[in-house]
């Protein structure tokens, strides 16, 4: 028996066809309120960065430098996530603005925005929580379900998921070279010396950025700002970590064989979607500063639609799947993070 076992093909089409009015039904009414959001974010993420550069150069000063980090982290946090997520997903595009584009944006992350775009946007959107196929399950470095094959490796992986947290834009930044593709054949080494250059120039100009050019213009206070630089990232790299792990792997979430992709219907794609995501309670404040992802079922279901609009359609999409018989996964963060770390230390023994 599966979640869906109870469900006819045609209620399953059904459910696909209703979702899919809610989506026609948004895109119909984007204008000028969803522009003025974004604009709105993105003026409000330049101006935390400013003013928290600017209180850093005097960050030999306690309350400078506790003032100043803290509103460079979360200038990053939403930058990265409720703004550069967003954009390069292209929830934007429709303003046709060049400078708020997917095609156009660069974000504040190692992770060149190209080589983001189709390890996230295309392989895992498309193949959500299939194994074989989607390869976010787990980052290839983790065992999370326990249909993966169990390693000894995976012993140490409570470990290593710490400083996956800690550094996560590096992690992702080698999690999109797809290293793993290279012996089958399916990449050439050449093919990753082109990714390993255009990842090392943008590398190199995070690092000239944070850690050398912002720090030398304090002066006497290169060390402070030097660590208020590095403090930041690594608060924002673990509330991202924590917001994309709770989204897609604690209790509740699915996974599927890729036989379930034979002859998969517009409608069976939006339950894949659905039973692979989790959701995280919280208020405005908190889904703004997480990208919206806290509806993750919604950005699963609907990735290309403003993340403004997903408070507003989730109520709908709660009702729908009430009305179908189908789980929609919602809890706290704390919850979902303490759900998240049971199961990474459960799957690392056999």
């Amino acid at each position: 028996m599966t979640s869906t076992a109870h469900l006819a093909p045609g209620d399953i089409e059904e459910f696909g066809r209703e979702l899919d009015k809610i989506r026609e039904e948004v895109l119909a009414d984007l204008g000028d309120r969803d522009a003025r959001y974004i604009r709105d974010v993105i003026a409000v993420q330049r101006k935390l960065e400013l003013g928290g550069r600017v209180l850093l150069l005097a960050s030999w000063l306690p309350p400078a430098w506790i003032a100043g980090t803290a509103a460079l982290a979360t200038a990053k946090i939403l930058e990265n996530m409720e703004i550069g997520h967003n954009v390069l997903h292209g929830q934007w595009d429709w303003m046709r603005d060049p400078k708020i584009h997917s095609t156009t944006w660069e974000w504040d992350i190692v992770c060149p925005a190209e080589m983001w775009k189709h390890s996230h946007n295309f392989v895992h959107h498309t193949w959500t929580n299939v194994l074989g196929k989607d390869r976010d399950i787990g980052y290839s470095a983790m065992r999370i379900t326990p249909e993966q094959e169990w390693h000894p490796v995976y012993l140490a992986q409570p470990f290593y998921n710490v400083l996956l947290a800690l550094f996560f834009e590096y992690g992702i930044a080698v999690y999109d070279l797809e290293l793993e593709r290279v012996p089958s054949g399916e990449k050439t080494p050449a093919d990753v010396l082109a990714q390993l250059g255009v990842l090392a120039r943008k590398v190199r100009r995070q690092i000239v950025k944070d850690y050398v050019a912002f720090p030398l213009l304090a002066g006497p206070a290169f060390l402070p700002a030097l660590l208020a630089n590095l403090t930041a990232n690594l608060t924002r790299n673990v509330w991202a970590h924590a917001i994309i792990f709770c989204g897609h792997f604690p209790a509740g979430a699915e996974f599927f064989t890729e036989d379930r992709l034979d002859g998969e219907t517009r409608g069976e794609w939006y339950v894949r979607q659905l039973l692979g995501s989790c959701n995280i309670d919280g208020g405005p404040l908190f889904h703004v500063m997480s990208g919206n992802l806290g509806h993750q079922i919604e950005h699963h279901l609907f990735p290309d639609l403003p993340s403004n609009r997903y408070a507003e359609i989730a109520p709908r999409v709660r009702a729908l799947c009430d009305r179908y018989g189908l789980a929609y996964t919602s809890a706290s963060l704390t919850r979902q993070v303490g759900s998240v770390w049971k199961r990474v230390l459960r799957l690392a023994l056999p």
